[in-house]
């Protein structure tokens, strides 16, 4: 049990890669809160992971709903251990169409959340003592970009430089801060390729094991760099996108992997 005693709030949970987290840390021992915007979807998680999950419906780019899910996470297990701030967003447009409110409202949710949910939880870890950590959602979109999501792209390699620099400074606190940047995952949000062969055909051609990765791969890497077994680890990026990021080329795709 990687993680039996701990606590953890996990952002973005009803749902993908923070359900899937939640999933994960509650098998290793911990006690969850999960937080998402879709109440319904997040109250029905809640209740199939168990007694050892809550739910608390926040928005976590509004700061008193950032601050109010660690004070409820606090008051349900008594402490907060782990954060992982996995609340995001995407919207697809061309760059000369974008409008402010669009590049506003991805900003605010992936860069600006992470900002207010990390600070509100660091400052109850600095409070109670023993240290903590801090785990942010970010993408290989950190490093490669995509013409048509500049938004989600400026918010996750603002993320990445977010995660460094909160690294830096919680680092006397005894708090470790990192980020996992996944690729492509089969989740909600590339749910439309699974109807459109071209474009998942394209998506696979740059993946060199040939195949989107499940929810849980992604969470297995978040409960590593959460779990004392990333102890001496802080301030980086653990990239799980399937050698993508090495990849120089395209590579054959097998169309059976395709469905």
């Amino acid at each position: 049990m990687r993680l039996a005693g701990k606590t953890a709030l996990i952002t973005g949970a009803a749902g993908g890669i923070g359900l899937a987290c939640a999933r994960r840390f509650v098998e290793e021992g911990a006690r969850v809160t999960i937080a998402d915007i879709d109440a319904a979807k997040g109250e029905a998680a809640a209740r199939e992971i168990g007694a050892k999950c809550q739910f608390v419906a926040a928005d976590v780019g509004d700061k008193a709903d950032a601050t109010r899910i660690v004070d409820a996470a606090c008051a349900q297990w008594g402490r907060l251990d782990i954060l992982v701030s996995n609340a995001g967003i995407i919207h697809l447009g061309e760059f000369l169409d974008l409008e402010e409110a669009d590049f506003d409202r991805v900003i605010r949710v992936n860069l600006k959340g992470s900002f207010l949910v990390g600070q509100a939880a660091a400052r109850r870890m600095v409070t109670q003592g023993g240290g903590g950590a801090i785990v942010n959602m970010s993408s290989i979109t950190a490093v490669l970009a995509i013409a048509n999501s500049v938004p989600y792209v400026a918010s996750k390699g603002g993320v990445a430089q977010l995660t460094r620099g909160m690294a830096l400074a919680l680092a006397p606190h005894g708090i470790r801060v990192n980020a996992v940047g996944p690729g492509t995952v089969a989740t909600d949000l590339v749910s439309g390729l699974a109807g459109d062969r071209e474009s998942l055909h394209r998506v696979l051609s740059r993946i060199p094991l040939g195949r989107m990765a499940e929810p849980r791969e992604i969470a297995n890497l978040v409960l590593f760099l959460a779990s004392d077994e990333a102890s001496y680890v802080t301030g980086e990026t653990l990239f799980g996108d399937g050698g993508r990021l090495a990849l120089n080329y395209t590579v054959p795709v097998n169309d059976s992997a395709q469905g």
